[in-house]
Formats: structure tokens, sequence, C-alpha cells
């Protein structure tokens, strides 16, 4: 008698029905191999929780807002030997989250900020943490938008509690007024309380200008650089690589075409 029929409304009325997705693989393999029935049983629970991380950590890679898929993976180590390798990979152990410890990364544009900022997102993402990806105007516009429909506070509150929040550009344009006072309630209210990852373009030391409050501006950078991990990002850029090599092929294209 073939249980399927009743089995499959069954699982889908228990929420197990990704189950049904390696039935009959996981059957087969259990009668080649002489497996006990515990044995088969374990083996489709494995699935479907292996099936439920991966749903779990798609949905928090598509909540994080990155820009794309940047990975460490896919970083190329080897094109700026100058970038400290062993300080990333140990970031991305994730050991700086439990610290509640930022990160701050800084370098010229197109040396790899935003990617590095973003693997380690990603890396927290697969191990089970909430992560929030913004360049910091969105994130300002973000918090002013609230402040139009009196949900500051709740904003505010949601953006402080998120696990890992990652900050891209931070000092590209000075801040208004009103931004100084709401980025400093925003790192004021995750310090020492969460991770907080930071990209800029300027040199640590020209991170103060960003800020046309300097004594408010003096008490948040105080903050971020607590106990913070700082990579710095060196050497040629990414992008001009890819022109570069863009430009080679399209000349490469015309020498074939003569």
């Amino acid at each position: 008698m073939n249980p399927m029929p009743a089995l499959e409304p069954a699982l889908k009325q228990l929420r197990l029905s990704g189950i049904l997705d390696s039935m009959e693989i996981r059957n087969k393999q259990a009668i080649e191999n002489g497996l006990s029935h515990v044995e088969f049983l374990a083996m489709l629970i494995q699935d479907e929780v292996a099936r439920r991380e991966q749903k779990k950590f798609s949905l928090r890679v598509r909540r994080a807002g990155f820009r794309s898929e940047k990975t460490l993976e896919s970083f190329d180590f080897s094109y700026n030997p100058s970038v400290n390798k062993a300080l990333i990979l140990d970031l991305a152990t994730c050991r700086f989250l439990e610290e509640k410890a930022p990160v701050l990364i800084v370098g010229p544009c197109g040396t790899g900020k935003s990617h590095t900022a973003q693997a380690l997102g990603h890396a927290a993402a697969r191990n089970g943490y909430e992560v929030l990806f913004t360049p910091i105007g969105k994130l300002l516009g973000m918090l002013q938008a609230a402040k139009a429909t009196n949900t500051y506070d709740r904003k505010l509150s949601t953006l402080a509690k998120t696990d890992l929040l990652i900050i891209d550009d931070f000092g590209l344009k000075p801040f208004k007024s009103s931004e100084n006072e709401d980025f400093h309630d925003l790192i004021a209210e995750r310090y020492e309380r969460c991770a907080t990852v930071i990209t800029s373009n300027l040199d640590f030391a020209e991170w103060g200008e960003a800020f046309n409050n300097k004594l408010l501006g003096a008490a948040t950078l105080d903050r971020i650089r607590h106990g913070a991990y700082k990579v710095i990002l060196e050497g040629r850029s990414y992008r001009s690589s890819r022109e570069e090599a863009a430009l080679k092929n399209l000349v490469a294209g015309a020498e074939e075409n003569t």
C-alpha cells in the first residue's frame, strides 16, 4: 500500500511539506544501504532543518538590503597585497558581533570598502544575525522621514536593536544640523549594545570634518572609535582594473575584426 497520498496532506498540515522534496531520494538510499527506520527518519529531519535554515538565511539576506552578492569568497585579496587579509578573515568569524565592537573600514574609492563590509554582513547573516546595510544618506533620510510621521522613536529603536548595522560612505557629505543629532542618537543607542560597521573614504583623522557641530561630533566619534577594529584598504582601484580589462577586450575585438 502506497502511503504517499495520505502522507502528503499530513505533512502539509504539520508544515513539514519540505520533507517531500527529499523523500524519494532518501527512501531509495535507505533501501540500498539497509538503513533502519530511525536512520531514515533522521536523514529526513536533517534535510528539513537544512531547508529551513537556508530559508531563514535567504530572508535575512533579503532584509539586509545588500547592493549585490558580495562575499569574501569573491574578494580578490591578491589584487592589493597590502590588504590585511588575516584581520578581515578574523572579523568574518563574527567574533566582533559578540564583542559588540565597531568595525571601521577606510580607503580610497574602489579599494573594496563596500565589498568588505557587505561580505562581513553576509558572514553575519550566515551565523544567524539580523543585518542592515545602508548608505549613510539613506539612513539619515529614514530618520528624517520618521520625524515627519512622528515615528522617530520607533525607527530609532528598530535601528538601535539590529544585530549588525553597516553604514556605507560615512563623511561623503557634511551633516546638516539635525543630522548631527540623529546620527549621534543612533550611535549612542548602539554603543556597547550592538556591532556597527562603518566605511569611509576619509582618513580616520578627518572623520570629525563630517560634523558641523564639533562638540557633538567629538562625543559621537569617541563612541565609534572605542574598542573598534580598523581596516585600512590601500592600493589600486578594483573599478580601474575592470575598466582596463574592458578596454583591452574592446581593443582586442577591434583588432580581430580588422
